[in-house]
């Protein structure tokens, strides 16, 4: 038995994968439930190749350039960075000048910055990729809900039936308050500083971005879906969306991976150190 799995037995909660929603009642209320009763774990669907997949309708999110499609390691071809398409109508002027030089340096043959690799923060929506490229497991309580993702455990804690504060002290991953729509977990965030960026195409956001996300699980409950909505009038011309998905996996223990900040050494990464808080936040 993992620390997490002893921590959910011990503290009392319970720890669901595919649980998240008939753990409760539509009213929010927590019926019990044995740990063992659902697995716990969510696997990456390799359709989105850990970036966002397109809305059925409507603006969606950054992509590949036309012509420069991204190639992840392990797919049988020769590995690509991405190259962002700034030719999408979401994107501010300032957005695209911002993002201009990444894909410069990306024809140049240069590495770059993606949060997951070099273990930052990575922010609301960009956590529904980063969380995609391990595992993702959920504790819930009938309070909070807290998805963690496998890789260095990153966690976001979504608080449940709650309004949001009226003015929340900005932070990498916001404020999320939830609530139950049917057989929907609806996720609204706000609260959020500027220093993440909303996918692994270096798009940067304000401390404006909104977003809403919309957790389903769908076909016979083998897939675990999401609909991101990101509103930010700071960075971004209209609302766009995205959708991400994950597979369910078989029940396994979580994996502590430990994921240390600044490892730029391996790939002659641009030094940007990470940012550390002088003083306590909270």
């Amino acid at each position: 038995m993992s620390r997490f799995t002893s921590l959910c037995v011990t503290a009392g909660l319970i720890c669901t994968g595919a649980a998240l929603w008939p753990a409760f009642a539509a009213d929010g209320g927590a019926e019990t439930i044995s740990v063992r009763n659902f697995p716990t774990y969510w696997l990456q669907d390799r359709t989105s190749q850990d970036d966002f997949l397109p809305p059925p309708s409507g603006y969606g999110p950054v992509v590949s350039e036309l012509g420069h499609p991204y190639v992840p390691n392990g797919a049988g071809k020769q590995q690509t960075s991405r190259i962002a398409d700034l030719a999408n109508p979401i994107l501010k002027p300032w957005v695209i000048e911002q993002m201009i030089k990444p894909n410069a340096d990306v024809r140049a043959g240069k590495i770059p910055f993606i949060a997951r690799e070099r273990c930052w923060p990575t922010g609301v929506p960009g956590f529904l990729i980063f969380a995609h490229a391990a595992g993702m497991y959920v504790v819930q309580t009938e309070k909070e809900i807290l998805i963690v993702q496998e890789l260095d455990q990153q966690t976001r804690h979504i608080y449940m039936n709650v309004p949001h504060s009226k003015k929340p002290k900005p932070s990498w991953y916001g404020e999320s308050v939830g609530h139950f729509e049917g057989d929907e977990l609806v996720v609204d965030t706000i609260g959020m500083n500027d220093k993440s960026f909303v996918d692994n195409y270096r798009t940067p956001h304000t401390d404006r971005i909104h977003v809403v996300e919309r957790f389903k699980i769908v076909e016979d409950g083998k897939t675990l879906q999401v609909t991101a909505t990101v509103e930010d009038p700071g960075a971004f011309n209209m609302p766009w969306s995205a959708v991400q998905r994950w597979k369910r996996g078989p029940f396994r223990n979580i994996l502590e991976q430990v994921c240390a900040e600044n490892s730029e050494g391996f790939y002659d990464y641009d030094v940007v150190p990470m940012p550390q808080a002088a003083k306590p936040d909270f």
